[in-house]
C-alpha cells in the first residue's frame, strides 16, 4: 500500500471510529464498532492503529478542529473585530441536536473524568477557545471598536462557558433554545460585555 494509501486509509478509520463513539459512547465503544463503521474487519483496524485507546483520541482530536482550527481560518480574512465575534459565536455552535461532532465532544466531556487524555484534549480545546475570542477582543479594544465592560480574559471565559452550556441544551433537544435562539443570546452578552451592537445578518 502507498504512503497516500495508508494516510487516506487513517483517515477513513478516524472518521468511523467519531461514527461509532457517538452511537455507542466513549466507554463503550469496542474495536469492532470501529470496524463495523469502516466495514473492515477488526485485523485491518488493528493493521493501521495497533492500540484502539490511539485511535480513540486522534478521533477525538480530528472532531475538535472544527472548534478552534476551523474557526480561526473561517475569521483570518476578516478586519473588523465585532465581524470577526459574530461568526465566532455562530460558529462555536451545533449546528443541530443531531451534531455529531457536539455529540462526541459531549460523550468527551462524560469520561473526561476517568480519563486523563480525554481531560487534557477537552482542557486545550478550551484553552484554545478562550485565546481566539481573547485576541478579538483585544484587538477590537486596541481599534476601539469595543469598550470592554472588564478584562477580556474573564469575557472570553464566559463566552466559551455560555457556547458548552447553550451547546449541550441543544444537542438535549430543548424544546425552545435551538441553534438561532443560542446564538442571539450568547450575543446579548457579549453586546453588554463589548459595548458593540454586533450586528448579525442572520
Amino acid at each position: 500500500m502507498t504512503r497516500k494509501g495508508r494516510a487516506d486509509r487513517r483517515l477513513d478509520l478516524i472518521a468511523a471510529a467519531h461514527r461509532a463513539i457517538v452511537r455507542h459512547g466513549t466507554e463503550g465503544v469496542h474495536l469492532n464498532h470501529v470496524a463495523e463503521e469502516a466495514g473492515l474487519t477488526s485485523g485491518a483496524v488493528l493493521y493501521h492503529y495497533p492500540r484502539l485507546s490511539e485511535l480513540l483520541v486522534d478521533a477525538h482530536h480530528a472532531g475538535m478542529e472544527r472548534f478552534y482550527e476551523q474557526r480561526l481560518k473561517r475569521i483570518s480574512g476578516m478586519r473588523d473585530p465585532a465581524e470577526k465575534l459574530v461568526v465566532t459565536i455562530r460558529s462555536g455552535l451545533p449546528h443541530g441536536p443531531d451534531d455529531p461532532d457536539v455529540r462526541l465532544l459531549n460523550e468527551l466531556g462524560g469520561a473526561a473524568p476517568r480519563n486523563r487524555m480525554y481531560a487534557l484534549l477537552l482542557t486545550t480545546l478550551y484553552d484554545r477557545q478562550v485565546s481566539l475570542y481573547q485576541s478579538i477582543l483585544d484587538t477590537g479594544a486596541a481599534l476601539e471598536t469595543f469598550r470592554l465592560s472588564g478584562d477580556s480574559l474573564p469575557i472570553a471565559r464566559n463566552l466559551v462557558a455560555l457556547e458548552d452550556a447553550y451547546g449541550y441544551r441543544i444537542t438535549a433537544r430543548h424544546p425552545v433554545i435551538g441553534p438561532q435562539e443560542a446564538a442571539e443570546l450568547i450575543l446579548d452578552y457579549a453586546r453588554t460585555a463589548t459595548d458593540n451592537p454586533l450586528k448579525s445578518s442572520h
